[in-house]
């Protein structure tokens, strides 16, 4: 062949070489691009209360569940105080990645905006909803020596002596739960704060309170051990742990439902696909044995969402504690 017949051979080599060149650079920028598997590294679980709540449980059995999914280390960060404040703004100015999760109550994301002026946060704005992750009520106590034999009895003296029981609570639900019960049941009964319902407790058995509505956690303990009568449970289903306890519905206190609930939070602007997987794999750590054992123990049940039902729910419990909050004459901090 003559050196002038090389040269369309030449060319196209040099024109397939140059495509496959191309090929292979976009290509591996593609692959590049493609973001890895979620997760890919260890998550985050932020807490708004101290070590040993009950929300710092849950999260700590979720975790478990999701490192034997996942392989990936779970670890849990306490950041209590101010209400679930802290660590919600912490969340909210985390990078959206998915790797930061607020394993949170309703007392950030439905109570605290009509208790202070202020948040350092915006409950719907700055998060996206992952899923519920539980829900559970409260009961309801006097001091076993008290005179009061049911929620009718409680009432009645409640009617007949205005302003003279008194009830306490150490957190946002049981505040809410017990002015709820005033305002449905058209009673006046002296609130006395505390800072923990423990502390509650105490004054209760010790005569200087008369009732309260606390958290099974809580309360349960002392019923059983004969030191506490439960007279009614908050929500419209029964206690499993206290069956023969009725609902404070059923006690006559009509349209009566205050619990609380447990959910997951990440925030905005977190790609779908990763809060899809997240749902994913919370729901199925809701089932483990370990999220089971917590239930049980904390009297609380399993409860999972989409990311839209939870904002959904979030937004019509936001507006109910917002009206027992107003109703109650509560000045925002």
């Amino acid at each position: 062949m003559t050196p002038s017949s090389f040269r369309p051979l030449r060319r196209r080599f040099v024109a397939a070489s140059a495509a496959a060149a191309c090929a292979a650079l976009f290509g591996g920028t593609a692959a590049l691009a493609q973001p890895a598997a979620y997760p890919s590294k260890p998550v985050t679980f932020v807490v708004p209360f101290a070590a040993g709540s009950a929300t710092d449980q849950l999260a700590r059995a979720l975790g478990q569940s999701l490192t034997t999914d996942t392989k990936q280390p779970v670890v849990v960060d306490n950041k209590g105080g101010a209400s679930g404040m802290i660590a919600a703004q912490f969340v909210a100015k985390a990078p959206p990645d998915g790797y930061t999760v607020l394993i949170t109550t309703n007392t950030t994301h439905a109570a605290n905006e009509h208790l202070y002026k202020k948040l350092p946060y915006d409950p719907v704005k700055d998060f996206v909803p992952v899923t519920g992750l539980g829900k559970g009520g409260q009961v309801l106590v006097v001091s076993a020596g008290a005179p009061y034999k049911s929620v009718g009895d409680l009432l009645a003296a409640a009617k007949k002596n205005p302003g003279k029981l008194s009830f306490g609570s150490g957190s946002s639900s049981s505040r809410m739960a017990g002015e709820m019960l005033k305002q449905l049941a058209g009673v006046d009964i002296l609130h006395v704060p505390y800072k923990s319902n423990p502390l509650a407790i105490t004054d209760l058995l010790g005569g200087q309170i008369d009732m309260m509505i606390t958290d099974t956690s809580t309360g349960v303990p002392q019923v059983k051990a004969g030191k506490l009568r439960a007279l009614g449970y908050s929500t419209q289903k029964r206690s499993a742990q206290l069956p023969d306890v009725p609902t404070l519905e059923e006690a006559g206190v009509k349209g009566y439902d205050m619990g609380y609930w447990f959910a997951a939070y990440v925030p905005a602007g977190t790609p779908a696909p990763v809060v899809a997987r997240l749902n994913e794999l919370l729901t199925a750590a809701t089932r483990s044995a370990a999220a089971k054992s917590f239930y049980e123990t904390a009297g609380s049940e399993p409860w999972t969402t989409t990311s839209d039902e939870l904002a959904r729910f979030q937004a019509g419990e936001t507006q109910k504690w917002g009206k027992v909050i107003k109703a109650a004459g509560i000045e925002p901090e």
